[in-house]
């Protein structure tokens, strides 16, 4: 058995590039996926958005927590998104599931449990970075760290739980954090990224992290359109410190989700690739990209691409570094590929899912 937990956005539909609201909508959720058998578990009903980060979503190593951030309702009456600042804290092994909802005073981002779950670390729109400690079924908020006067973005932490990597989406670059000690320390360091860094994912050895950036996109509410410009994934040396960014390889437009495979020697990005745009812009495509490189000792090259649906989110690998998820957001499913015999390929096996699937994590 393999799990991995998909927050889902029921509320938001992509059609055509622009964004719908049905009336008839049902409640976001949770789902709890084993990835072995293509089999949803559980699903509950929580908040969640596909505006942010698809790392909005964790779970803890012994299986019994899930925390989701990124919550948001519509507002029909007023025909906008409301952001809440809250986290919610599901409690996977109550009968009944339960879920509890924690005020932050600020929305949250990105959600990462330490590898040996007794904290957990959430990014926030407003710059800081927050640390919970993890007691059983307690989640207790003990640290704010202002990182940025801008919002932050994807939370990434290496295998031995000893440092983070946070994503400066408005600040650019991307920020490391030093979690030896009781509590988190920015450490001076700043790594390279490309414009508006989003999602980051880090190997199982601690050699290797990777960041993608969305670029003008996830800067359009400064003004200006996208039009479907190339981004980048950018490679991170964490083998010692000071960690570097090492390689820089560019992806189709939108790479939503990045992912390194555990042993370190594969990274995939899933780009929306224009189908973000509506029919008639600059770029627009009706199919979104699942891009692979090899990692050459500190070096990406490309070896393969898929087509995928529009709008697609998440992405990670499976343990066995061999396996890949993907969350097709437009066709409400997750998507297995593999990797065989140095190629991409499409499994065909597709997990459905009640709602638009929008944040994505593996268990430990």
């Amino acid at each position: 058995m393999e799990l991995f937990v998909s927050a889902n956005d029921a509320k938001l539909v992509r059609q055509g590039g622009g964004d719908v609201f049905p009336a008839d909508a049902g409640p976001d959720t949770l789902s709890l996926v084993d990835i072995d058998d293509a089999h949803m578990l559980a699903t509950v009903v929580v908040q969640n958005s596909i505006v942010g980060p698809p790392q909005a979503v964790a779970l803890s190593p012994d299986g019994g927590l899930a925390v989701v951030a990124a919550p948001s309702s519509y507002d029909r009456d007023a025909e906008t998104l409301r952001f809440a600042t809250v986290l919610q804290v599901v409690h996977l092994d109550a009968q009944p599931t339960t879920v509890d909802r924690i005020e932050i005073g600020a929305h949250p981002q990105s959600v990462a449990f330490t590898p040996d779950g007794t904290r957990l670390l959430a990014t926030t729109v407003t710059g800081e970075l927050l640390l919970f400690s993890v007691a059983g079924s307690d989640v207790t908020l003990r640290q704010r760290l202002r990182l940025s006067d801008g919002s932050l973005s994807g939370l990434g932490v290496l295998a031995d739980g000893s440092a983070a990597i946070v994503s400066l989406r408005n600040e650019q670059g991307a920020a490391v954090i030093d979690l030896t000690g009781p509590e988190a320390v920015a450490l001076p360091d700043r790594l390279t990224t490309g414009v508006s860094p989003y999602a980051v994912d880090t190997d199982a050895s601690g050699r290797w992290a990777v960041i993608g950036s969305v670029g003008w996109a996830g800067k359009a509410h400064e003004g200006g359109r996208s039009v479907a410009d190339v981004d980048l994934v950018t490679l991170v040396d964490t083998a010692s410190r000071p960690f570097r960014s090492v390689d820089h390889a560019a992806v189709a437009s939108i790479p939503e989700g990045v992912a390194i495979s555990p042993d370190g020697a594969w990274v995939v990005a899933l780009c929306m690739a224009g189908t973000q745009l509506p029919p008639d812009s600059p770029g627009s495509s009706p199919s979104g990209r699942l891009v692979l490189f090899a990692n050459d000792r500190g070096s990406l090259r490309r070896v393969d691409a898929l087509p995928t649906g529009a709008a697609a989110q998440g992405v990670v690998f499976s343990r066995d570094s061999r396996r890949i998820v993907a969350q097709l957001y437009a066709d409400r499913c997750l998507g297995i590929y593999q990797i065989a015999s140095g190629r991409l390929t499409d499994t065909g096996v597709r997990i459905p899912v009640p709602g638009g699937p929008a944040s994505l994590r593996r268990g430990f």
